[in-house]
């Protein structure tokens, strides 16, 4: 009888995340709300605090309720674990390592001050020292699976928030130790367990480092000419369960693994293919753990405790958002980065949960006071979304960009999103040719040297919905991509494009392959760095050795338009990513 009810049970509890997945997915997307709120309150009402209370009265509601949610937390933690890896693949180990001083800087201020202050006003409201440090140190922490998709990584808020949770995530696990030296009559086991992890751990990911380095390229090669999607993803799945699973068996946290196999794949050739194959994958498993979130909410225990929790709500988001609001402030970022920054970090973390229930475990905390916690940060998980808008919006009016002259604020123009070195040159020939201009950029340090160097640029971040709608997209006679960041520039191609069928587009692509890509989000132009180059290098020994220019540049725009001929027929044979061949093809 049990092995008749048990198929039928994780059947339903199937059907019914499948079925939330499509209800959620298409009717917030619809409304231009994020997915995230859907699965919370989705797993409000099917969980056992909702319609699962009922399912004596009704038996027939155990088929649209999930009724075993534990079942559902090796899930919910591998959504988690693909998150930070498709983060690991749009990050490169050189990014990292220019990002260490805001990683261990901003990061390690940020966890320590809001962590030590409150605990200090929790030690003074009564709570036990060693229990106050855990509950400062779980409450600090803000939730990578809700907040960078929605900062991304690429602007100066997902730069920032990026920072503080990696240090966040690599602290995780020093903190579970120093929680368990705390507890009563463990503290020597505790800092042995600690110092025995972390030689154990730098061993796994030197040795992670290495193999990648050396088998990666090969693995990924070889399933690539296979020309088999269920190979490449098979192979992609391996290493990042591989790479987990061998952080995990030395103690440490298996998102540590999970990073380091994207950051591994991000050097190789193959990462825009991973990352197209892995993301409905991250999607569905990051739509169960928010489900889960939602289930440990009993909307009874919170109308009973109400003004309690509504207070503790309110004083840590607003104390968090303060914090570290002031901390970027300090270290030099605008006020409107800040600001938002702020607010989106304010909300608790699904890493708060597993510190409370450590601090739990090691008797430093109350099992009631846990819960009340817990509900706090099952409140700040689903609140975040609104936290970022209402932080979006502040931004606006905090850095609202001053009106355009009026010989610019309604005629044509080019938008030029980028005023680096390349975006710069692009202003630069238009300028020379008489053609009006307004170029616009996410990064304040840039904007302000090209403003002062008389270039026409305003600050503001193009990923979002409005920016490029403020300077003139409706009008615009063509937009030219000049970033280095291919994902977002992909990215920005097919929301331009959506929007505006008939409008030039020209984007900078770092190779052909990537220019293939952008062909097929639909750029007009995609210009590859390397093919460029390569034509400048042939132009200049063919003059230098004395064949006549005006050959030399026939023959150099000839060769061109056969490239881009050719990069554009391999675009458009596919209208969704396709498997590469190797590296002989991406040349």
């Amino acid at each position: 009888m049990a092995g008749e009810i048990a198929p039928s049970t994780a059947l339903s509890d199937a059907l019914v995340i499948l079925g939330a997945a499509g209800i959620v997915i298409p009717v917030f997307t619809r409304f231009r709300i994020t997915p995230v709120i859907g699965f919370i309150l989705i797993g409000i009402a099917v969980g056992p605090f909702g319609l699962g209370k009922l399912i004596y009265e009704h038996p027939w509601l155990t088929h649209v309720t999930i009724s075993d949610p534990e079942a559902l937390a090796p899930f919910a933690e591998f959504g988690i674990i693909l998150l930070l890896f498709t983060i690991g693949l749009e990050l490169s180990f050189n990014r990292l390592w220019n990002m260490r001083k805001l990683v261990f800087g901003l990061g390690a201020l940020e966890l320590t001050i809001i962590g030590s202050c409150i605990a200090i006003v929790l030690s003074m409201m009564g709570q036990y020292w060693t229990g106050a440090i855990g509950l400062g140190l779980a409450l600090a922490m803000s939730s990578t699976a809700i907040v960078l998709p929605i900062s991304g990584t690429h602007t100066p808020v997902g730069r920032a928030a990026l920072s503080m949770l990696l240090f966040e995530d690599i602290a995780i696990v020093p903190i579970i130790f120093l929680l368990g030296a705390m507890a009563p009559n463990a503290q020597a086991e505790g800092w042995e367990g600690l110092l025995d992890t972390l030689w154990k751990g730098g061993l796994v990911i030197l040795a992670l480092l290495v193999i990648g380095r050396l088998a990666l390229p090969r693995l990924f090669a070889q399933a690539a000419r296979t020309k088999s999607p269920e190979l490449f993803l098979a192979a992609s799945l391996l290493v990042v369960i591989g790479a987990s699973l061998a952080t995990a068996v030395v103690g440490l946290s298996p998102i540590v693994g999970a990073l380091i196999a994207g950051l591994l794949i991000a050097e190789t050739e193959y990462h825009g293919e991973v990352e197209a194959i892995i993301e409905p994958f991250k999607g569905l498993a990051l739509g169960i753990f928010l489900i889960t979130v939602g289930m440990s909410i009993d909307l009874a225990t919170i109308w009973e405790n109400l003004p309690a929790i509504a207070l503790a709500v309110v004083l840590v988001l607003g104390f968090k958002t303060l914090v570290t609001g002031l901390l970027l402030r300090l270290m030099g970022a605008r006020r409107s980065t800040a600001a938002e920054t702020g607010m989106l970090m304010a909300s608790p973390s699904e890493t708060t949960l597993i510190v409370l229930a450590a601090a739990t475990s090691a008797l430093l905390i109350q099992p009631g006071t846990a819960q009340f916690w817990q509900i706090v940060t099952a409140i700040g998980l689903t609140v975040t979304p609104i936290l970022a808008k209402v932080g979006r919006a502040i931004a606006r009016r905090i850095d609202s960009a001053p009106e355009l002259p009026p010989e610019y604020s309604e005629d044509p123009r080019v938008i030029v999103v980028g005023s680096g070195r390349v975006g710069r040159l692009v202003a630069d020939m238009l300028t020379v040719h008489g053609k009006p201009y307004i170029a616009l950029d996410s990064d304040a340090d840039l904007v302000d040297r090209a403003k002062r160097d008389g270039y026409r640029v305003l600050y503001g971040d193009a990923a979002r919905r409005d920016a490029l709608e403020r300077v003139g997209l409706k009008n615009a006679l063509a937009v030219v991509l000049t970033m280095d960041e291919p994902v977002l520039v992909q990215r920005l191609v097919q929301k331009i494009r959506r929007q505006n069928p008939e409008l030039l587009i020209v984007a900078r692509a770092r190779d052909t392959a990537h220019a293939a890509e952008l062909y097929r989000a639909g750029a007009s132009h995609a210009v590859p760095e390397t093919l460029e180059s390569s034509l400048q290098l042939s132009e200049a020994v063919l003059t230098d050795i004395g064949v006549a220019v005006g050959p030399v540049i026939a023959s150099i725009h000839e060769k061109r338009d056969q490239f881009r001929e050719q990069i554009r027929q391999e675009g458009a044979l596919e209208h969704k990513p396709k498997l590469r061949t190797g590296p002989a093809e991406a040349r």
